[in-house]
């Protein structure tokens, strides 16, 4: 494969999040994805597509899988990589982060994958650095590698994805996975049913005129679950049961958690997915996380692959891989 084949049709500068791609965009992502794979796969895995460029990994929130998923697929690429964290650098004496992006490129970083506390602050770095700017995550509003990763693994199992039925269930309203997942699932065709408690589901997703049609509000998980193709179960925050959201998390347990038997009623290869950490026996029951039918480590696997994808893509560079 060459890169020209794959970035004839690649018009991004920037990966803020998902909902402006194309259906053709999505699958020169998962086709570039397939390539680095392949590459995966080696005795060896690294080519020298990125040498010479710098990766900055800027993370003003904690982080593990996506961080270290970053730095492993820059590197497989034979770019140079610098992570900078909010609690071991100049931000704690109060360095802004317009500042930040200043220092960072001066100091000649390419590419800057952040991940923020509020939403937006990857749009505001767009104005103030001249690298490119993936988003890792932006406080409740956006985790695009996290969604086409996501995207990859069902696609991997189920080819297309057109008419599949997905269902996240548990705190979609302040999860930015849910968000961006919600919009490549439709964009790409498939049919999306939110399950939770009313006070952790957004709104207007069912009102006339949403920019989601394909999209139900379910709030019992057993008929939300019926006939799935995939069910992705949310990270459950206990912040949101202090903040009143929840009256208890047994409660939620009781009434929302995927169990193997409420898993009878979706389709018999359905996909379990979480995209991680998991807190085991609240999302997920044991039984349903390391099941037969779970691909949680696989979305951990794949991301590394996406994530090399997007850094080539955006690099725009030439030349065999």
């Amino acid at each position: 494969m060459t890169a020209t084949q794959k970035t004839t049709d690649w018009n991004h500068r920037h990966l803020l999040d998902v909902d402006d791609f194309t259906p053709e965009e999505f699958e020169l992502v998962f086709a570039t994805a397939d390539a680095m794979s392949e590459i995966l796969s080696r005795p060896i895995k690294k080519v020298p597509a990125l040498r010479g460029q710098t990766v900055v990994n800027l993370f003003y929130e904690n982080s593990t899988r996506t961080r270290a998923s970053f730095e492993i697929a820059a590197k497989n690429l034979s770019a140079d990589v610098l992570n900078v964290t909010s609690t071991a650098s100049s931000i704690t004496k109060g360095e802004s982060l317009i500042d930040t992006l200043k220092t960072l490129e001066a100091l000649g970083a390419n590419i800057i994958v952040m991940r923020h506390n509020f939403s937006g602050a990857p749009y505001l770095a767009t104005k103030h650095s001249k690298a490119n700017i993936i988003n890792a995550g932006d406080g409740w509003h956006a985790h695009p590698t996290q969604a086409l990763l996501d995207l990859y693994t069902i696609r991997k199992h189920k080819g297309s994805l057109a008419g599949l039925k997905a269902v996240i269930v548990g705190d979609v309203r302040h999860s930015r996975v849910a968000h961006s997942n919600i919009w490549g699932m439709t964009r790409l065709g498939m049919e999306v049913t939110v399950c939770g408690p009313p006070t952790l589901m957004p709104y207007g997703l069912e009102n006339p005129g949403s920019n989601f049609p394909k999209v139900r509000v379910e709030n019992q998980v057993e008929k939300a679950i019926e006939g799935a193709d995939l069910v992705m179960a949310l990270r459950l925050q206990r912040e949101r049961q202090q903040g009143g959201l929840l009256p208890s998390v047994r409660e939620y347990v009781q009434r929302y958690q995927v169990t193997s038997e409420r898993l009878k009623k979706a389709a018999k290869d359905v996909l379990v997915m979480h995209p991680g950490p998991v807190n085991e026996d609240i999302e997920l029951a044991t039984e349903s996380a390391y099941g037969e039918r779970s691909v949680i480590n696989e979305q951990v696997s794949n991301g590394v692959a996406i994530r090399m994808a997007i850094l080539y893509l955006l690099s725009g560079r030439q030349g065999e891989l």
